[in-house]
């Protein structure tokens, strides 16, 4: 099944991002895990705050003092619109195009940074959103199990065909109101790029860490711990 989009899924746009960076070696042999990983509920909570500003969540992003040493700010790419095909993953076709270019994701209200981390091999990125939880909810859980529902698709980017595996990963816990994790297999031309991406909401805001395993890991914390502080 083939169903031509605008641009990338959420997924994808990280890894053509990303596909000169890492490659994939055995650490996907090492986040082997059971299919269940999605946890956490929708609040029922009565509270509803108001949405932070663009300007606000830009405050909230993790800067370079936050990460240490090793790391550059990585330039923002304008946005891309070629036409990407997808081949082989109903669940995301299902959804249409909306799902498959990562359109839920598209609030208002944003904020997003990126790094390189050493010799440029390994990236992580940080995007921050908020509005209601119910909409945050709603768009990046049908995302994530669009993605998810395929174990292995393909991408054809600008000619160029990617072999993409998806796996669900233990979501972390203690963290946020729900969570939802992935790792991610991109295979083109002989070359391998893994990249896990975790999501918390928190309230009215959502949190998406994507990028080398490794750094995914060691930020995560420290990333919730800035986006709902509130002093």
């Amino acid at each position: 099944m083939r169903v031509r989009v605008a641009t990338t899924a959420l997924g994808i746009t990280a890894a053509l991002l990303a596909l000169p960076a890492c490659s994939a070696g055995t650490t996907a042999a090492k986040h082997q895990t059971p299919a269940s990983a999605w946890a956490g509920k929708p609040s029922g909570a009565v509270h509803k705050p108001a949405a932070l500003s663009s300007a606000a969540l830009e405050s909230r992003l993790l800067n370079q003092s936050d990460l240490g040493s090793g790391y550059l700010p990585k330039p923002q790419r304008p946005a891309q619109h070629d036409d990407v095909t997808v081949i082989g993953c109903p669940a995301l076709s299902e959804l249409g195009g909306d799902a498959a270019t990562g359109g839920t994701l598209t609030f208002p209200r944003k904020a997003k940074t990126a790094f390189t981390y050493g010799d440029s091999s390994s990236e992580i990125s940080e995007e921050l959103y908020s509005d209601t939880a119910t909409k945050l909810s709603a768009g990046i859980g049908r995302i994530f199990d669009a993605m998810t529902g395929c174990p292995t698709y393909q991408v054809v980017a600008g000619g160029t065909p990617i072999d993409i595996t998806a796996q669900k990963l233990p979501a972390p816990q203690g963290l946020g109101d729900e969570q939802w994790s992935q790792l991610l297999t991109y295979s083109t031309a002989g070359r391998g790029t893994v990249v896990k991406q975790t999501a918390i909401r928190d309230g009215n805001l959502l949190l998406i860490v994507s990028g080398a395993p490794a750094l995914v890991d060691r930020h995560l914390g420290k990333a919730h711990a800035k986006a709902t502080a509130t002093g």
